[in-house]
């Protein structure tokens, strides 16, 4: 059995092969990045006529990089959401027309319970029941994963999500896009004793998160202590540190609160080293174990789809009619 997996979400178009027996056959991801960047952020109608321009290509493209022959796919599992519309809707379209022309299923998944999977193609991976922090561009979750496809939503982020809040603070800093990472790279040299930003929502009881009163914050002071190289380093590093310690204060206390020993971290703030650095000192005091997909697939691909699009084949999800469906919004506890 071997499943196409295609990822067009948002700015990265990815594609990628799974075999259960196997695992990971190939996957290949084209990113925008160069495409938006002069523009400081996604503009959805570029995203989505580069997904059109690129997606059969990188198809062709993996299928030969596996020597496999389209005919041999079993099923094509595509982001039906959340995401956006345009962008989505090509990833849909291909998939289904795709599907059809090879009288195969279609599987539609959903973009963050992919992201939350994503772990379970490495060795390691975690065993049911499990907390989810899904930390993104467009979504902070706590989820308590009871087993496959059972989910429910512990917190989430009231405002900003914190990749979003990561871009926000690079670009008022003056940083190219993506800010996220350039902030990071930034935050290396600053002081860490120079700013103490708060803890949004660690004071008062609850697991939600607030970011975007950080982003204030942050450019407050940079008004107030002014706009030289060094102080921006300073306010990258104060800002990464109150992003990640508040992360940090929220697992310990859904772990608490779950009893869970077992926590996955996923989506593209993951990879952040000041993140996991806080959160491997964590689960050692919680005497609990903490997961993570390997650094290429926390941000989106293909191969996070394919994997799930096998499972929900495996619980006998399948296609339903010809239609091109897509979800731009959709919440993950009501799949």
């Amino acid at each position: 059995m071997i499943i196409l997996g295609i990822e067009t979400s948002c700015d990265e178009t990815g594609v990628a092969l799974y075999d259960p027996e196997r695992g990971l056959v190939a996957h290949i991801l084209h990113s925008q990045i160069s495409l938006h960047a002069k523009y400081g952020g996604v503009v959805p109608e570029l995203a989505s006529r580069d997904h059109i321009q690129k997606l059969a290509g990188l198809v062709e493209n993996v299928l030969a990089k596996a020597g496999i022959q389209k005919e041999a796919l079993s099923a094509i599992a595509y982001a039906k959401g959340p995401g956006l519309a345009g962008a989505l809707l090509v990833g849909a379209a291909f998939a289904t027309s795709l599907a059809f022309a090879l009288n195969i299923p279609a599987i539609g998944v959903h973009h963050m319970e992919a992201h939350l999977l994503a772990p379970m193609l490495e060795t390691n991976a975690p065993a049911y029941p499990f907390l989810a922090l899904l930390v993104s561009g467009g979504h902070t979750l706590l989820v308590k994963v009871q087993e496959f496809g059972k989910y429910a939503i512990l917190g989430e982020s009231l405002d900003d999500a914190a990749g979003e809040a990561f871009d926000k603070v690079g670009k008022i800093l003056g940083l190219p896009y993506p800010g996220g990472p350039n902030l990071t790279k930034l935050a290396r040299q600053g002081n860490p004793k120079r700013f103490k930003f708060p803890r949004p929502m660690t004071n008062r009881p609850g697991l939600d998160f607030s970011f975007s009163g950080l982003k204030t914050f942050a450019l407050n002071t940079l008004h107030e202590y002014g706009d030289d190289a060094q102080t921006k380093a300073d306010i990258a590093y104060a800002f990464q540190d109150a992003v990640a310690d508040t992360l940090r204060v929220k697992c310990k206390r859904a772990l608490e609160f779950t009893g869970l020993k077992r926590l996955v971290v996923a989506g593209g703030v993951s990879a952040n080293i000041a993140l996991r650095e806080k959160l491997n000192r964590l689960v050692k005091e919680q005497h609990a174990t903490v997961y993570y997909p390997r650094l290429e697939f926390c941000t989106d691909n293909g191969a996070m789809i394919a994997y799930t699009g096998y499972q929900r084949l495996l619980h006998g999800e399948k296609t339903a009619s010809l239609a091109i469906e897509i979800k731009p919004r959709w919440e993950i506890d009501s799949i």
